[in-house]
């Protein structure tokens, strides 16, 4: 239900939707917008210029774009993220006073739920909030990455870690090791994530199966804690389940069992293949090779499962630019990828304590530039072929400085 009306002279839209609250303010520079979920914690607003995102776990990144230049982000302080909260509070209860005492008018009155829902906002204060993003930390290990369509995924930390580690560009899951719970603390936790989301669970789009590497899990385990899923939540009205998988080690699962993960509810596989030059994968400290990834991609479609492929742009530096993107054509070509599945480009980020940033500094490796990532992309996108009874994958853009969960 869209309800519009004008408040101290600003046109006004209040949205209220079986997920969600969202109030816009226009003035005639910009607008000020605030969504919520039906919990009653902010999850985006937009002011003064600036969109900004709220983690459950109360971290906050602000993203805006000057004229001309690439968009701009920021994590930040607490203190600031908690200032720019109670902002957003003050503005929603000044406006429910309006709208309680025929201060705003609205030319549709607002609903029961629309009621209840700014009644939730007001009493999920900034004391609340804190309790609730310090409660995250009871109910999960830290989030540490999803693929950007997971971004609103219900995550169930099934495993916890990475069952490899190695990769020398990766620092998500250094501070964990890589474990499987038994399916009674998982049921435990997939409960308390439940709980924790409370009304908040209908914004949730998926469900995705934490951490790293869940799909590495060995079928007679799998299978129990897949149905441990379905005990305690509707996994189809969720729109089902998802999860990585590296592609390169663990059990090599055939098709019939992606066939018998498929019927429980898998949908997508997402799998870092990040080169398909196996050198690189080498230097990478990947533990396999490009075929053993196509190998594993083959198995999981023929099962009925659709793949995510994320490619690292600018990995290996301009010594090893030509053969990644001559070799990752050939890899993604031998996919057989099709209208179902979805190929990320992921820029590599390099953090000076990473393992990678030392050893490309003693292999004298030259990085390639923001633009040359941005070419090599395009590159490896103009080389792709797919068939025209299985139409094209879509193509985005992944930049792992802007994941909130």
């Amino acid at each position: 239900m869209v309800i519009t009306g004008t408040w101290q002279g600003r046109p006004l839209t209040i949205s209220v939707k079986r997920n969600c609250l969202t109030v816009s303010t226009d003035d005639p520079s910009q607008a000020d917008v605030f969504s919520y979920d039906l919990e009653g914690r902010m999850w985006t607003a937009f002011i003064d210029g600036i969109a900004y995102r709220r983690g459950l776990d109360g971290k906050m990144v602000a993203r805006w774009r000057n004229p001309g230049e690439e968009r701009n982000r920021r994590w930040l302080p607490q203190d600031e993220a908690v200032s720019i909260e109670a902002r957003a509070h003050r503005h929603i209860q000044h406006l429910y006073t309006a709208i309680q005492q025929g201060e705003a008018e609205l030319r549709t009155p607002l609903s029961p739920q629309g009621h209840q829902v700014f009644r939730q906002i007001l009493a999920f204060d900034p004391a609340h909030s804190m309790a609730d993003a310090a409660r995250y930390y009871d109910v999960y290990k830290p989030v540490g990455i999803l693929p950007p369509d997971q971004y609103m995924a219900v995550v169930l930390q099934m495993t916890e870690g990475c069952s490899f580690n190695t990769c020398n560009f990766c620092t998500f899951y250094k501070d964990r090791p890589f474990r499987i719970k038994s399916p009674d603390e998982f049921r435990q936790h997939a409960i308390a994530v439940r709980d924790f989301l409370g009304a908040g669970l209908s914004l949730r789009r998926t469900i995705f199966l934490g951490d790293a590497n869940a799909m590495v899990v060995p079928m007679r385990t799998l299978l129990p804690l897949l149905d441990v899923v379905h005990e305690v939540y509707d996994v189809d009205k969720l729109g089902g389940m998802y999860a990585f998988l590296d592609g390169f080690s663990g059990e090599k699962k055939p098709a019939a069992d992606y066939q018998r993960l498929y019927d429980k509810g898998i949908k997508t596989v997402y799998i870092g293949l990040e080169s398909g030059h196996a050198p690189l994968l080498k230097f990478l400290k990947k533990p396999g090779t490009p075929r053993e990834a196509i190998k594993a991609v083959r198995a999981i479609k023929a099962g009925g499962i659709a793949v995510g492929i994320i490619i690292l742009l600018g990995a290996g530096g301009q010594q090893h630019a030509d053969s990644h993107v001559r070799d990752t054509i050939k890899a993604l070509n031998a996919m057989d990828l099709d209208m179902d599945d979805i190929i990320y480009f992921s820029e590599i980020l390099v953090g000076e304590d990473t393992p990678y940033a030392r050893e490309a500094y003693q292999a004298g490796l030259q990085p390639l530039s923001h633009s040359e990532r941005l070419a090599q992309g395009a590159a490896i996108e103009a080389g792709l072929h797919f068939s025209s009874e299985g139409g094209v994958p879509k193509i985005s853009r992944y930049d792992i400085r802007e994941f909130v969960y």
